[in-house]
């Protein structure tokens, strides 16, 4: 039995929850489609709203979310790679989630989305600070979706951020603070600095589940279309390979897959495998600390309150897929007790240089879609996991293209 709870990093689903599957797409805004899975859903109706009354707040974002970004939020497409796979002899099939033509193109502003609309039934006032630490695909939607709620943002990045990004958060209204490291600090600059403006009464507003859980609840609209999706096309995926920085896209989706299986939507879920580069695996030596231990199940319980027993700072990250750099997994814990103890058993994977560069260009070579090192990334894991003969080639895949290919 799962004893993570909310404290922990598993959101669940709220009371009285309902997922009634539909095959039509006559709305497929994933924040109407699945509003009755979402707990801002549950605050809304707990607080007296209708669902006349959420659907209006949703829809009136959306619409502002489209005149900034000229495309707001709908089901994006899971498709078969079929040269792609035969590309690599992945005689299963490779499915693809394809996120480059979200919002913002990535799946960031799911989790963004959804926090603006609570920060909506919640009554905010529209002069309290939101702020966020990232330097990638997290900030442009933060600042798409800040925009469109008229919130202010400040978007905390390092000093090596690149230019294109930065006048494109500054074009969405956004404010931005250089985060330099200080004399005698450790640990990330940007995210000491956006805890320092928390500290001043900022709102996190970023994709970290450790600082917002509520983060999870916009970002497992994914794995919701997932799980119709494979319904809808009576598909049975062997593996899902998710490309992890700070894990909140692999945790969010997984729980939903979770959640569709517990709701009958699923009678199997594919088996989660993460992906790293091993110019970054933090999460790698966690699960390996836990799953190494003579009692693995108390050294997760002890990692509830002790983390940093077990997920330890990664020095100097390097790799292409730049957008899981971060030097901690902070939505780690949902990741191991999935590997580990979930139905369906899975494990980290760690992918090369030579693999995170390879599988951008197997996509680039052999499909229409336009993805970066880092959204490629759950490819190279395949790969990777195909020369250790980790992975079957008869296995059925899903893996996640979660960022258009650009300067940043």
């Amino acid at each position: 039995m799962n004893f993570l709870d909310q404290n922990s990093g598993w959101l669940g689903l709220p009371p009285e929850s309902s997922w009634e599957i539909k095959n039509d797409l006559s709305d497929s805004n994933p924040f109407v489609e699945y509003r009755k899975l979402l707990w801002s859903y549950h605050l809304a109706t707990t607080m007296g709203m209708s669902d006349q009354d959420f659907l209006t707040i949703v829809r009136n974002l959306d619409e502002a979310v489209s005149e900034i970004a000229a495309i707001g939020f709908q089901e994006t497409p899971l498709v078969l790679l079929t040269e792609l796979s035969e590309a690599i002899g992945q005689n299963g099939g490779i499915w693809a989630k394809n996120e480059t033509v979200n919002v913002s193109g990535s799946h960031k502003a799911r989790h963004l989305f959804g926090l603006a609309i609570r920060l909506e039934i919640e009554e905010v006032s529209k002069n309290k600070p939101l702020t966020i630490a990232s330097c990638g695909n997290a900030a442009l939607a933060a600042s798409v979706i800040a925009k469109a709620a008229k919130r202010t943002l400040t978007v905390n990045v390092p000093t090596w951020a690149e230019t294109s990004l930065l006048d494109e958060l500054s074009d969405n209204g956004a404010q931005i603070q250089i985060c330099e490291r200080k004399s005698g600090e450790s640990g990330d600059p940007c995210m000491l600095r956006f805890r320092e403006l928390l500290e001043e009464g900022a709102l996190p507003f970023g994709c970290q589940g450790t600082e917002n859980i509520w983060t999870i609840d916009g970002g497992k609209t994914l794995g919701f279309e997932i799980s119709t999706q494979l319904s809808r096309y009576d598909l049975k995926p062997d593996r899902l390979l998710v490309q992890v920085g700070g894990g909140a896209l692999a945790s969010s989706t997984i729980q939903a897959l979770t959640d569709a299986k517990s709701l009958g939507i699923l009678k199997n879920r594919p088996a989660l495998n993460t992906v790293q580069a091993t110019g970054c695996s933090p999460l790698s030596i966690a699960f390996n600390r836990i799953a190494n231990s003579d009692k693995p199940l108390e050294a997760l319980s002890e990692a509830i309150s002790m983390p940093l027993e077990y997920m330890e700072p990664w020095e100097n990250p390097s790799s292409a897929a730049t957008g899981i750099l971060d030097d901690i997994t902070y939505d780690w814990l949902p990741l191991v007790w999935d590997m580990l103890f979930g139905d369906d058993i899975g494990g980290p994977l760690g992918a090369s240089e030579e693999n995170i560069l390879l599988a951008k260009k197997l996509v680039a070579d052999h499909t229409d879609i336009s993805a970066s090192a880092t959204g490629t990334a759950g490819l190279a894991g395949l790969i990777a996991a195909k020369k250790d003969d980790c992975i079957n080639s008869d296995d059925s895949v899903i893996i996640l293209l979660t960022g258009v290919d650009r300067d940043f």
